[in-house]
């Protein structure tokens, strides 16, 4: 990112601002619903999915401690599952999305910037006329759950935009008030290995930008703490619906954009 002009530096800052609002605050979609609008200014994922990977790292591990330590400062009783985290869970997902992970891993390394520009704009726009049509990526009888957790671990391992697969097998194994944290802990386990995965292919982890993009997180950060409470007291389906649009809006623009070029 050494030779942007100054408007993309800034829509790169209020965009990570938006990633911390939107992972703090749901506890999934740092990704998703940022990386279109990032390659839309700048397209050059690897660029990007480090930085986006650092964050959740860092800011996962501080919402978890800060939780556990309000838990224990108020004297509550642990949920089934074990506090915050559901940790029934995370044994049940974590082996079903390991090797997917690191199959993904691989992909991303080694295929050209514009196939996994595309393969993110395309996912991503699925997503999205999902959250317009209220209808998202459900598993009423469990049945579908190992698979859309291989899918998810894939995915993840692409583009760490695998949520909106994983989410509904969380959301349905679990209290509503462990989804988050429990979210948090599988991302940060998984997020770890792909980071380590850059780490060996040689993948620039762009520390220099981590001096002013993490300060704009951290910003979208407390805003999504404070969403974050306000999710667990209502329903928030109009909000979906707008993001959808927008999503939906710039990955076809991206895709039209990759088509021209």
């Amino acid at each position: 990112m050494a030779d942007l002009a100054a408007w993309q530096y800034a829509a790169i800052a209020v965009l990570f601002v938006w990633s911390g609002f939107v992972r703090s605050g749901l506890g999934f979609g740092g990704a998703v619903l940022t990386l279109p609008f990032l390659l839309m200014v700048h397209n050059a994922p690897l660029v990007f999915l480090p930085l986006i990977a650092v964050h959740l790292l860092f800011f996962s591990s501080l919402t978890i401690a800060l939780a556990h330590w309000r838990s224990r400062q108020g004297g509550e009783r642990p949920a089934a599952g074990g506090g915050t985290v559901n940790r029934a869970f995370l044994r049940y997902a974590l082996p079903l999305m390991f090797i997917p992970k690191l199959i993904g891993v691989a992909g991303v390394i080694t295929l050209p910037t514009d196939i996994v520009s595309g393969f993110i704009f395309v996912l991503v726009s699925v997503y999205a006329v999902s959250y317009i049509l209220d209808r998202p990526f459900q598993t009423r009888s469990g049945r579908l759950d190992p698979v859309l957790l291989v899918i998810g671990g894939y995915v993840s391992g692409t583009s760490l935009i695998a949520a909106p697969l994983v989410v509904p097998v969380a959301a349905s194994r679990m209290p509503r008030e462990q989804v988050r944290d429990t979210l948090f802990v599988l991302w940060f386990v998984l997020v770890a290995v792909k980071l380590l995965a850059f780490v060996i292919g040689g993948v620039d982890l762009q520390w220099r930008h981590h001096l002013w993009l993490l300060p704009c997180a951290a910003v979208g950060h407390l805003l999504g703490l404070r969403f974050h409470a306000y999710t667990l007291r209502a329903e928030t389906k109009i909000f979906f619906r707008v993001l959808g649009a927008g999503l939906l809006a710039v990955s076809l623009a991206g895709l039209l954009r990759l088509a021209i070029a």
